[in-house]
């Protein structure tokens, strides 16, 4: 089990020609996850992400000078989607998801915006943002929805 540090990422902007990486590097994050459900496929993967990618709203994570993940924020009828936040596996539970997504707090509290976020019914990442002040919103077959209030 990695230590846990005291994480500061960096968030730099996305542009289309980094679809590639971008889409590997989710596939490769969510791996565990979906085959835990029996939902991996890195075709139908690859294809939900480009129908709905936007360079715009996404920036690489880069800590010590590593890609290291990426994350979506998206605006979205009066609020912010957490559209997306992958950090490579090897690389996570090290702090770099909480610094991330205490940017993206402060991002949403500065529009005075709720966040919401999906995740993976049986993914690590429901525990995740539960600990960081989510609360259940709402559930469908494959994804339980959760929301932080605006501040």
């Amino acid at each position: 089990m990695s230590a846990v540090i005291k994480a500061s990422a960096t968030l730099v902007q996305a542009v289309e020609a980094d679809f590639e990486e971008l889409v590997a590097l989710r596939i490769t994050a969510m791996r565990e996850s979906l085959e835990r459900v029996g939902r991996f496929d890195p075709l139908r993967a690859r294809e939900r992400f480009r129908s709905a990618f936007s360079a715009v709203h996404t920036r690489h994570i880069v800590f010590e000078e590593q890609r290291l993940g990426f994350v979506v924020v998206k605006p979205v009828e009066n609020q912010l989607l957490l559209d997306h936040l992958y950090i490579l596996p090897d690389r996570q539970g090290q702090g770099i998801g909480a610094a991330v997504l205490a940017q993206v707090f402060k991002e949403a509290d500065a529009l005075a915006l709720p966040l919401r976020v999906g995740a993976l019914r049986g993914s690590d990442a429901n525990r995740f943002y539960q600990r960081h002040g989510f609360e259940f919103l709402a559930e469908e077959e494959w994804d339980i929805y959760y929301l932080r209030p605006e501040r």
